[in-house]
């Protein structure tokens, strides 16, 4: 599983990026998460996830936090 940190959360519409340790940011949506609700996630806060390839480019599911925020 890859690991990142929570970049940009959209929650008016469910989504949000993670940045993950090249620096690239990866899409997710709320209905990928596993064990945390998207509105307890804050940006900062470490993740683990897998990425699956789509059409309109990589995408983060399986979302689970690893319990680490910053700042």
């Amino acid at each position: 599983m890859a690991k990142g940190k929570i970049r940009r959360l959209m929650r008016d519409r469910g989504y949000g990026f993670i940045a993950t340790k090249d620096e690239k940011d990866v899409f997710f949506h709320r209905t990928v998460l596993r064990g945390v609700s998207f509105d307890s996630l804050k940006e900062g806060q470490s993740v683990e996830f897998e990425v699956e390839t789509r059409p309109r480019g990589p995408r983060a599911v399986k979302i689970r936090s690893l319990g680490k925020t910053k700042g």
